[in-house]
Parts: structure tokens; C-alpha cells; sequence
């Protein structure tokens, strides 16, 4: 039995969605980052105003998963125009974001959010699906590769005060 639902996100939606982000971007980087660069890249990449303008700009889509009993956040996915140092094309669209509570792991979540961004891309007219991962998430890298995704080109990204080196992926829709 699902114990989850998958919507687009509204405007109204935005608190909601900056505490799932806020909560899995710790839950996921807890251990792995400095604890001041995540709350610094929650305030600054994860705010209700951030989220809030990403539902209303009509080149984003944001996802996000809703527990069945109570409709509490439990993951998310953001589509957003790319932001990445490669070659790009007019057609490409990023997957800036995919996170689901490590509780619900093993659920179909992540490939029920995966599959659904991939819908909303094709439906806006787009041919490529973009992403970056930090590259040493060797969880997220096999996730996406099973996902159809391939390496295509590099970046560093910033956390807080420190810098990272990210993988980019991409796939073709």
C-alpha cells in the first residue's frame, strides 16, 4: 500500500517545501559537510522565499511528496532553467534538486520523483535533463545511472564557505 503522494508544488507550498529541503539537506550531509556551511546553504539555497519563486516561475516545476496520513513533506524534486559550465542548449533543464527522508528509502520514491520530473520536462518541450551530484555521493551516482543518466562535464560548487567538486549529469528525454 503507498503510504505517499506525489503533487506540484504552489506558492502556498513554499514553507512546506523549505522544511523538507532544510531537513533532508542535513539529514544527507550531516557528517559529511561542516555543520555552518549546511545552515548557511539552507538560509541561503532553501528559504520559503526561495522555493516560493521557484513556484511561481513558469520554467520551474517544484514536486513535492506528501505522507498519506497527515500530508506532512517527506521529499522533493525542483526543475529549474540550468545552471552549469558546459555546453548547454535551449531545450536543457536542470534537476537542481531530488531528496527523500532517508526513512522512506526502498519506498519507490526516488524513482516516483525521478519519473515524474522526466514527465515535466517533456511536457514543457524540453529534450535533455540535467544534474549535478557531489562526486563522491556514490549512493546518488548509482541512483542516477540506473536512471539513465551519463557523465557529462564537471563543476565546483560552493556549500556555506567551502567549495566541492560536482559531476554533471545528463540524459536525454
Amino acid at each position: 500500500m503507498t503510504k505517499w503522494r506525489l503533487r506540484r508544488a504552489s506558492v502556498d507550498d513554499a514553507p512546506a517545501a523549505a522544511l523538507i529541503a532544510g531537513a533532508s539537506f542535513l539529514e544527507t550531509f550531516a557528517g559529511v559537510l561542516r555543520g555552518a556551511d549546511i545552515v548557511a546553504h539552507v538560509e541561503a539555497k532553501s528559504s520559503p522565499a526561495v522555493f516560493a519563486a521557484w513556484a511561481h516561475d513558469d520554467r520551474c516545476v517544484v514536486t513535492l511528496v506528501e505522507h498519506q496520513s497527515g500530508a506532512a513533506p517527506i521529499g522533493y524534486s525542483v526543475l529549474t532553467p540550468p545552471d552549469f559550465p558546459i555546453a548547454m542548449h535551449a531545450r536543457d533543464i536542470e534537476l537542481r534538486r531530488i531528496y527523500v527522508l532517508s526513512r522512506f528509502h526502498g519506498a519507490g520514491l526516488g524513482p516516483a520523483l525521478m519519473t515524474r520530473a522526466v514527465a515535466d520536462a517533456q511536457a514543457m518541450g524540453m529534450s535533455r535533463l540535467l544534474l549535478g551530484v557531489l562526486s563522491t555521493n556514490t549512493r546518488a551516482r548509482a541512483f542516477y545511472e540506473k536512471q539513465g543518466f551519463s557523465l557529462c562535464g564537471e563543476r565546483r560548487f560552493k556549500v556555506g564557505g567551502s567549495w566541492f567538486d560536482d559531476v554533471v549529469y545528463g540524459r536525454d528525454l
